[in-house]
C-alpha cells in the first residue's frame, strides 16, 4: 500500500477516534433503501438539533471504536453505515428513531453513549427520553412542587387566620 494512502487513513482514524471521544452519543444507524431526499431530510431535522451525520468506511470505524477500546460496536459496522454524532446524550437517538417511525428502512443498530457501546433497545430506551432542556424543567418544577404547596398552605392559613379576625371585629361594631 502507498504510504500517502496509508498515512491518510491513519489520519482518518485519529480524527474518527476524536470525534468519538468529544461527542457524548454516537449512533450507528444503516441507511440502506433511503432515497436522497429522505437523507437530506433526515440530515435537515439532525442539524435543528447540533447533530451530524457523518458515513464513514466500516474498517475507519473498527480501528478507531478498538483504539478508544470500544471493541463491542464492531458487530454492528458491517453494510452500509452512517454516524450520527451529538452533544447531547439524547438527542441523536430521539430524532433518529423519530425519523425511523416514519421511514422502515433506517434501522437504528447500536451506539456509544458516555464512553459506553450500547444496544439498539437502550438508544430507543433514550428515545423517549426529554431532551436535556425538557430534564431539567422537570428536574426544576420537582424541587419547586414543596416549596410552592408550601407557600399555597401558609398563604391559606393566613386567609383563614385573616377572616376569622375580622369576623370578631364586625361584630363588635
Amino acid at each position: 500500500m502507498n504510504k500517502d494512502i496509508l498515512a491518510q487513513k491513519e489520519k482518518d482514524v485519529a480524527d474518527l477516534s476524536k470525534k468519538i471521544s468529544d461527542s457524548s452519543s454516537v449512533v450507528v444507524v444503516e441507511y440502506r433503501g433511503l432515497s436522497v431526499a429522505d437523507i437530506t431530510e433526515l440530515r435537515h431535522l439532525l442539524r435543528k438539533e447540533d447533530v451530524e451525520m457523518k458515513v464513514y468506511k466500516n474498517t475507519i470505524a473498527r480501528r478507531a471504536a478498538d483504539s478508544l477500546s470500544l471493541s463491542g460496536i464492531d458487530a454492528a459496522l458491517t453494510g452500509p453505515n452512517a454516524l450520527v454524532f451529538g452533544k447531547d446524550q439524547v438527542a441523536p437517538a430521539r430524532v433518529l428513531a423519530d425519523f425511523a417511525k416514519t421511514h422502515d428502512k433506517l434501522v437504528l443498530k447500536s451506539g456509544i453513549v458516555d464512553g459506553a457501546v450500547v444496544d439498539e433497545a437502550t438508544i430507543k430506551t433514550l428515545a423517549s427520553l426529554p431532551n436535556k432542556e425538557g430534564m431539567l424543567a422537570k428536574f426544576a418544577s420537582t424541587l419547586n412542587a414543596p416549596v410552592i404547596k408550601f407557600a399555597l398552605t401558609i398563604k391559606a392559613l393566613a386567609e383563614k387566620k385573616g377572616g376569622a379576625n375580622e369576623a370578631p371585629a364586625e361584630a363588635a361594631e
